[in-house]
């Protein structure tokens, strides 16, 4: 029970990465806050986590509102304490598959804007917490930067990821007298979290895993266990950096 009385917000907690990294925290003894936009989403993982004998709460929370953020942020250190580990796995609102030179500033800007804001806003109101309670915490970024793939285009989200890195090296720095630990999870892509009704599902995963040392691109069991390392004290040595699951995809 590597987290055992750990309070862990997951921002988009009823997605597939973040409902893995729910499951994950769950077994691992935490205790998990669900927020995201869609209440079903968010109920179906808490019932998972609970039947796993885990504990779950949710909430309908919008990541791009500052207020509702701050309010949610302080209502689970009203019901738990404290706040231990924070995640954002919101969605990039990227445009994907299109030429840049085809496409249009706001297609392109979309996934900076919204990760940035996001990440910013949710980073701020957990980190804020955890620097005033004085016991430290974890906040935990998933994406990382890597070198763009040859035969797909993904728009502006790498240049989303880039800049949630600097975030990510700037708030360890800041945070690091407060006993607060910053890390990304690097991630090459997670074929399981791509929907199946997709077009071009088949070849984005081809894709995916064709690009690994490994032949095999991660699950999002992997990115769930993780992100429970990276949450615990076995991983209390390490802030200020990426957490490399690209199956040897990215090399660094």
């Amino acid at each position: 029970m590597l987290l055992a009385g750990k309070n862990a917000i997951i921002y988009g907690g009823g997605g597939s990465v973040g409902g893995a990294m729910a499951r994950a925290y769950g077994r691992a003894g935490a205790r998990v806050f669900l927020a995201g936009r869609t209440l079903r989403a968010l109920e179906r993982v808490a019932a998972d986590v609970r039947a796993a004998g885990g504990t779950a709460d949710t909430a309908v929370v919008d990541a791009l509102d500052e207020r509702a953020v701050e309010e949610h942020a302080a209502a689970v250190v009203a019901a738990a304490g404290r706040i231990d580990v924070a995640v954002n796995v919101i969605a990039d609102a990227d445009v994907q598959g299109t030429p840049m030179l085809d496409m249009s500033v706001e297609d392109y800007l979309a996934p900076v804007v919204q990760s940035v804001r996001s990440k910013f806003i949710t980073s701020r109101a957990a980190g804020r917490h955890m620097a005033r309670d004085g016991g430290g915490g974890v906040l935990l970024f998933f994406g990382g930067s890597g070198e763009p793939p040859r035969d797909y285009h993904l728009g502006g989200l790498q240049t989303a990821f880039e800049a949630v890195e600097q975030m990510r090296r700037q708030l360890a720095t800041e945070l690091a007298a407060h006993g607060v630990r910053v890390l990304t999870l690097r991630t090459g892509g997670v074929p399981e979290g791509i929907p199946a009704d997709l077009p071009g599902r088949a070849e984005i995963e081809a894709g995916i895993t064709g690009q690994t040392l490994l032949g095999r691109a991660a699950t999002l069991e992997d990115a769930g266990n993780l992100a429970v390392f990276a949450a615990s004290d076995l991983a209390r040595t390490m802030t200020g950096t990426a957490l490399n699951m690209t199956c040897g995809a990215m090399l660094d």
